[in-house]
C-alpha cells in the first residue's frame, strides 16, 4: 500500500471511528440485517447517505455502503469496473480475498485478506483498498454475519458489479446495485 493510500484509509477510518458518526451507521445496519434475515441471499445492501459524514470525507469519495455478508458464505468474484472501492470491517469478521487478472481461473492465486472489527487492530487487518477492475470475493467464516462498510469512488446509483458470466467463457455479466439488476 502506497503512503498515500494509507493516509486516504486513516482519513476514512478517523471518520468512521468517530463514535457520533457510528449511532448514525447503526440503524442502517439493522436494517440490512433485517433484510438478510428475510431471505436466503448471500448479502444485503443499502447505501449511506453522505450527509452522515458531515463533509469529512476525503474527496472522491461518491458514495457509501452498509454491506451485511451472511455466516458461511462465499459471493464468489466480482469486481467494479467503474469504482476504486475502500471497504472496512464494521462488525464481525472475515476474508475479502483479490486476485489480479481474470477471475475464472487465469492468472494469479486469491489471496487472502482476513479483516477484523477490532479498533486496536492495525489498519491493514480492518481495511482494504481494492482499485478499479480488481477480482474480489469474500469468504465470511460460519457463526457470525458481517458487516463491512464501502466506500466507491461513484454515485450510489453508478456502482456496478461486474461477475462472471457462465454462459459466456470469458464473458462477464453486469449489475447496478441501485435499479435495474442486470445490463
Amino acid at each position: 500500500m502506497t503512503a498515500e493510500e494509507r493516509s486516504f484509509l486513516e482519513r476514512l477510518d478517523a471518520v468512521v471511528g468517530s463514535e457520533e458518526i457510528r449511532a448514525q451507521i447503526y440503524p442502517i445496519v439493522e436494517r440490512v440485517r433485517t433484510q438478510l434475515a428475510r431471505n436466503k441471499a448471500q448479502m444485503t445492501w443499502e447505501p449511506i447517505p453522505l450527509t452522515i459524514y458531515g463533509g469529512a470525507l476525503p474527496s472522491g469519495i461518491r458514495s457509501s455502503w452498509v454491506f451485511v455478508l451472511r455466516a458461511g458464505a462465499t459471493t464468489g468474484a466480482e469486481r467494479h469496473p467503474n469504482s476504486h472501492q475502500r471497504m472496512m470491517s464494521f462488525e464481525a469478521a472475515g476474508d475479502m480475498q483479490v486476485r489480479a487478472g481474470p477471475a475464472d481461473g487465469g492468472e494469479g492465486e486469491w489471496q487472502s485478506n482476513f479483516l477484523v472489527s477490532d479498533p486496536d487492530a492495525a489498519l491493514e487487518r480492518r481495511w482494504i483498498s481494492i482499485p478499479r477492475n480488481v477480482w474480489h470475493q469474500v469468504v465470511v467464516p460460519k457463526g457470525r454475519d458481517w458487516v463491512v462498510v464501502s466506500f466507491h469512488t461513484v454515485l450510489p446509483e453508478e456502482l456496478i458489479e461486474e461477475r462472471p458470466d457462465s454462459n459466456d467463457a470469458g464473458g462477464t455479466k453486469q449489475m447496478l446495485y441501485l435499479g435495474p439488476k442486470e445490463n
